[in-house]
C-alpha cells in the first residue's frame, strides 16, 4: 500500500529497485578537483570577455571580485552540505531536507536546466572551432554535435574509471594551455596601453582609445552591476562537483576539499586570464566582442601562422566542461528519477558498468533535440545565434536561481537541523550564504535588464512550466524512499548510505 506523506505518495520498491540503480565508487581528490574545475573551464576560454564592453576592463574587473566573493559564499555552504549529505542529488537533496519535496523539486528543476542545456551551447562552440580547424561549410554543423554527443556520452556510459581519467587528462590539458598562454602574454603585456583602451561613448556605448591609458571605470558603477552576469562566467558549474557524492571514495572528506581546491584553483587562474588576455596587443576593445578571446591572444603573440594549430588548443577548454557537464547532466536526472520525481526508468544503471546511461542518453537526446528544432527552424544562422545566446542566458538564469535555493537551503539546515553531523562547516557560516544570496539576486536582476537575457528567461519559464505540471499531476503521487528521501524524511537520523529498506 501507498504511504502518504503530506502533499507527496512514497510507493514502497523490492530490494530489486535499488540493484538496478547501483553506482561504483572510485574519485578521490584528485578527481573531484578535475570534475569541478574542468566543469568551468570552458568560461576561461570564452563568455568572460563580453563584460569587458558593458564595464570596461576595471568594471569587468570589480564584478570579478564580487562574483568571486559570491562563488566562495556557494562553495564553502556546499562544501558543508555535502559532507553531511553526501548523495547523488546535490542541489536537490540540500533543498529536500531543508524546504521539503516541493523546493527540493524546484531546486534539481533549476540544475536541470542548467545541465541539460550547457552541453548544447558548449558542443555547438566546439562545432565552431572543428569548422574552423577542418574548414568545413556551416551546413556541417548539426552533424560535429551529433558526434560530439556520441563520443563524450560513451565516454561517461564506458565506466566512472574511464570518466574520471578523461576528466583528469582534459583538465590538466585545459589549465596547460592556459598556462602557456600566461607565461606567454607577461612578457609582451602593456596594462595601460592595451586593457585601458575603452572609454564611453556620447551615447553611452563603448568607443576605442587607439592609444590606451583609458579611465579604469568607464561606466561607473553601473558599468561593473551590467558586468556581473559575464563574470559568472569564469566560475559557473563548479556547483556540480557534489553530485559525484556516491561516487567518491570518501565523500565527507573529500567533497568538501575537491570543492575548496578548485575554487582556489579557478580563482588563481580567473584573475589571470582576465588581466593578460587584456593586456596584449589588440586590447580589451577588440576583445569585447570576440567569440574566441584566447584564440585571439594566441594570434597576437605568435601571429595567424599557426591558426588552426593554436585553434586546436584553444578548443581544449571547451572538450573539458562538455565532458564534465555530461557527467552532471547524467547524475542530476538519475538522482530525481531514483526518487521518483522524474520518470522512475531513468535512473536505471547500466548492468556491468554501473553508470546512469539513460539518464544521460536522455538528456543528451532532449539538448540535442532542442538544437535541431531551432537550427531547422531558424536556419543555420540565426539558429547558430539563438543556441550561442538565448540557451546560454537560460544556462546562468536556472544556475543563479539554484544558487539562491541551495543557500538558503544552507541557512534552514543549520537552523532547523543543528543535531545532523557535519564533518566540514563553512568558514563564512550563514552570513556567508546570506552575501551569496544577495549578490546573486543583483546578477538576476541585471540580467532581467537586457532584453536578450529576458527571452532565456521566458525559456526557463516553460521548461518550469512543463517539469511541474509533471510533478503535480504525475511525479508526487509516485516518490521513492531514496537515500536523499530517507535522510530528509527521518529528519537526518537516518546514517546518510543507508539504503531504504
Amino acid at each position: 500500500m501507498s504511504k502518504g506523506l503530506g502533499r507527496v505518495t512514497y510507493e514502497p520498491v523490492g530490494p530489486g529497485y535499488f540493484a538496478a540503480r547501483g553506482l561504483r565508487r572510485h574519485a578521490g581528490v584528485l578527481a573531484l578537483w578535475a570534475l569541478g574545475v574542468g566543469a568551468v573551464i570552458s568560461g576561461h576560454f570564452s563568455g568572460w570577455n563580453l563584460g569587458l564592453a558593458t564595464g570596461g576592463w576595471g568594471g569587468l574587473f570589480v564584478a570579478t571580485l564580487a562574483i568571486t566573493v559570491m562563488y566562495l559564499g556557494l562553495a564553502f555552504s556546499i562544501a558543508e552540505m555535502s559532507a553531511a549529505l553526501p548523495h547523488t542529488g546535490a542541489a536537490y537533496s540540500f533543498a529536500r531536507s531543508a524546504m521539503g519535496p516541493w523546493g527540493g523539486f524546484l531546486t534539481g528543476l533549476c540544475e536541470n536546466v542548467e545541465y541539460v542545456l550547457a552541453p548544447a551551447v558548449i558542443v555547438s562552440f566546439i562545432g565552431a572551432y572543428v569548422g574552423t580547424i577542418v574548414g568545413l561549410p556551416a551546413a556541417w554543423q548539426p552533424a560535429i554535435w551529433v558526434v560530439g554527443y556520441l563520443l563524450f556520452v560513451w565516454l561517461n556510459v564506458h565506466g566512472v574509471a574511464m570518466t574520471f581519467r578523461v576528466t583528469v587528462v582534459v583538465t590538466l590539458a585545459a589549465l596547460a594551455c592556459l598556462v602557456v598562454f600566461w607565461a606567454s602574454a607577461w612578457p609582451v603585456s602593456d596594462f595601460g596601453r592595451w586593457a585601458l583602451d575603452i572609454a564611453a561613448g556620447p551615447d553611452g556605448k563603448p568607443v576605442h582609445l587607439p592609444e590606451g591609458q583609458g579611465p579604469f571605470l568607464p561606466f561607473g558603477a553601473m558599468g561593473v552591476l551590467a558586468s556581473l552576469p559575464y563574470a559568472v562566467w569564469l566560475f559557473l558549474a563548479i556547483e556540480e562537483l557534489p553530485l559525484a557524492a556516491e561516487e567518491s571514495l570518501d565523500p565527507r572528506r573529500d567533497l568538501p576539499r575537491g570543492l575548496v581546491l578548485g575554487i582556489a584553483t579557478l580563482i588563481v587562474s580567473a584573475f589571470l586570464t582576465l588581466w593578460l588576455n587584456s593586456a596584449i596587443a589588440g586590447g580589451a576593445f577588440r576583445l569585447s566582442t570576440s567569440a574566441e578571446p584566447l584564440l585571439d591572444g594566441f594570434r597576437a603573440i605568435y601571429g595567424d601562422g599557426i591558426g588552426r594549430l593554436l585553434a586546436v588548443v584553444a578548443a581544449l577548454g571547451l572538450i573539458a566542461s562538455f565532458h564534465t557537464i555530461i557527467f552532471a547532466q547524467g547524475r542530476q536526472i538519475y538522482s530525481l528519477s531514483r526518487a521518483g520525481y522524474f520518470p522512475r526508468a531513468l535512473s536505471r544503471t547500466h548492468g556491468e558498468r554501473k553508470t546512469p546511461h539513460l539518464a544521460m542518453i536522455a538528456g543528451g537526446a532532449v539538448g540535442l533535440g532542442i538544437m535541431a528544432v531551432v537550427w531547422v527552424l531558424l536556419g543555420p544562422e540565426r539558429g547558430t545565434v539563438v543556441i550561442s545566446g538565448m540557451l546560454l542566458n537560460m544556462v546562468v538564469f536556472g544556475a543563479m536561481l539554484s544558487y539562491v535555493l541551495q543557500c538558503l537551503a544552507f541557512i534552514v539546515l543549520r537552523r532547523r537541523m543543528g543535531h545532523i553531523e557535519r564533518p566540514y562547516r563553512s568558514p563564512f557560516g550563514i552570513p556567508g550564504a546570506v552575501v551569496t544570496i544577495l549578490i546573486a539576486l543583483v546578477t538576476l536582476g541585471f540580467q532581467l535588464a537586457d532584453p536578450v537575457y529576458r527571452a532565456g528567461v521566458i525559456g526557463v519559464a516553460v521548461w518550469f512550466a512543463i517539469g511541474i505540471a509533471y510533478f503535480a499531476l504525475i511525479g508526487r503521487h509516485r516518490l521513492v524512499l531514496s537515500p536523499e528521501e530517507q535522510f530528509a524524511t527521518t529528519g537526518g537520523r537516518e546514517p546518510y548510505n543507508s539504503p531504504p529498506e
